[in-house]
């Protein structure tokens, strides 16, 4: 995988990982790689400072909590009303965006 890909997409792979259910950090990651069937794999450098950035703008809200596996405390993250809305536009920009590379990609001329 193109780390520059990832970073350009890293909020919006974040943001659908959520989803409307609230997870924790390794949670998180998991979804993102079980539904790009191993695609999207992120190490705690890259998956908490994003997560964190993503709080900073109102994104997303943290609460701790028991880990449900036990051993201590987690960070649990939900998606606010505007991590909701961001969701919404960044899926309809990627989707807008793939059509066009796609186009451009193919080997059939308009």
């Amino acid at each position: 995988m193109d780390a520059g890909l990832l970073r350009g997409n890293l909020e919006l792979i974040l943001l659908a990982a959520i989803g409307d259910r609230e997870a924790y950090g390794l949670e998180i990651a998991n979804r993102a790689r079980m539904r790009s069937a191993g695609y999207f794999t992120f190490s705690v450098g890259s998956l908490y400072p994003a997560l964190h950035r993503m709080e900073r703008d109102g994104l997303v809200t943290i609460r701790t909590g028991p880990a449900p596996a036990g051993g201590g405390v987690v960070k649990f993250y939900r998606l606010t009303d505007a991590g909701r809305r961001a969701l919404a536009l960044r899926r309809r920009e990627f989707r807008r965006f793939s059509k066009a590379l796609l186009a451009l990609a193919t080997d059939a001329a308009p």
